[in-house]
């Protein structure tokens, strides 16, 4: 289970959510790729998360874009413990990618803002649409 580090936004991922359960959506899973710090062996303590839609006619380069350069380089930071990515089946945004870190700062690691700011990134990166992004935190079960 996440807890959002900002606000009260929730994550539980479930193989099998109970089918009229309210808030809970189907995600086909894309892609999962064991990071860097796979082996570290704690749970990762941080989880994030960006989610966007694209139009269709950007879809296939959006595509291409996350297999074969973004999520594949973001996996090999140090830090990253695994990268993924899921379609919603219902709903907006449309695709999401999750990344398990060992910590916040993850993301600043030089390694990462390279990824990040590749040509083509800074390409496809104008094609999202409805852009969500959110750093969650492990947290136990409400009581």
């Amino acid at each position: 289970m996440w807890q959002a580090l900002e606000g009260s936004a929730w994550r539980i991922y479930a193989p099998n959510p109970p089918a009229l359960a309210l808030g809970w959506q189907r995600l086909q899973k894309l892609r999962c790729i064991d990071g860097a710090s796979a082996g570290a062996g704690a749970p990762a303590p941080i989880h994030y998360v960006v989610e966007a839609d694209v139009s269709a006619s950007n879809e296939e380069e959006f595509n291409a874009w996350y297999e074969t350069e973004h999520l594949p380089g973001l996996a090999l930071v140090p830090g990253a413990i695994r990268a993924q990515r899921w379609r919603r089946l219902e709903g907006t945004p449309r695709y999401v990618a999750c990344y398990d870190l060992l910590s916040i700062q993850t993301v600043e690691h030089p390694a990462w803002l390279a990824v990040r700011h590749t040509p083509w990134s800074d390409r496809v990166r104008k094609m999202f649409l409805n852009t969500q992004r959110t750093m969650f935190r492990r947290a136990a079960l409400p009581p």
